[in-house]
């Protein structure tokens, strides 16, 4: 009764080492996507370089994921999760408006561009994939959803004309702008506008 209480124990520590190990290597591969979408986008990318950047065997990259692209739409989902719960931390802290706008405004512009290229690399792909298109669409509405909680009031204290959802649009609209233009080396006017949105908001 004993020996057979040692293997039950012996076989439930096995099982729980193998879950840790295909936790940390699936996490291992998700940040390998993230640094690679950002360093030198999808194209580069190929199962063998993504095991190697994690520092696995190739094998489990479509044993664990199923496929390249599987596995970078789950890094895109990870990253924006971790970037929503920032986002909705800052605009449900007890700040003015004005002050949670320029915060995002400098998340928008800053020097770290990892998120912005990991979006439009998987956006690009998805345009002849509609499985990866349905999900980046959901990743698209999580975004609405984060901007359409912190907009209702200052919408109404501003006294802007647009409808709630017309706006949200048009600020996703505007990032995305500024996104694709920065990196794609302009900026020009990008200082100079942000500035006028910056005063209007503050008036």
């Amino acid at each position: 009764m004993e020996d057979s209480g040692r293997a039950v124990a012996a076989a439930v520590s096995q099982v729980a080492q193998k879950t840790a190990a295909r936790a940390a290597a699936e996490e291992a591969l998700l940040d390998a996507a993230e640094r690679l979408l950002a360093e030198v986008g999808y194209a580069g990318i190929t199962t063998r370089r993504l095991a190697e950047e994690a520092g696995i065997n190739h094998g489990l990259v479509h044993y664990y994921f199923g496929s390249n692209e599987n596995l970078l739409v789950h890094a895109l989902e990870r990253f924006t999760g971790r970037l929503i719960a920032r986002q909705r931390e800052l605009y449900t802290a007890d700040l003015p408006f004005a002050d949670k706008w320029r915060t995002a405004m400098r998340y928008l512009v800053s020097e770290d561009v990892s998120y912005q290229k990991t979006w439009l690399e998987l956006q690009a792909l998805a345009w002849n994939n509609p499985d990866i298109r349905a999900r980046l669409a959901r990743v698209n509405a999580e975004w609405r959803a984060v901007l359409t909680e912190a907009f209702g009031q200052p919408r109404r204290e501003l006294g802007i004309g647009l409808p709630l959802e017309a706006l949200v649009s048009l600020v996703m609209t505007f990032n995305l702008g500024i996104i694709i233009e920065r990196l794609g080396g302009i900026d020009t006017g990008h200082h100079e506008l942000l500035d006028w949105i910056d005063q209007w908001i503050s008036r």
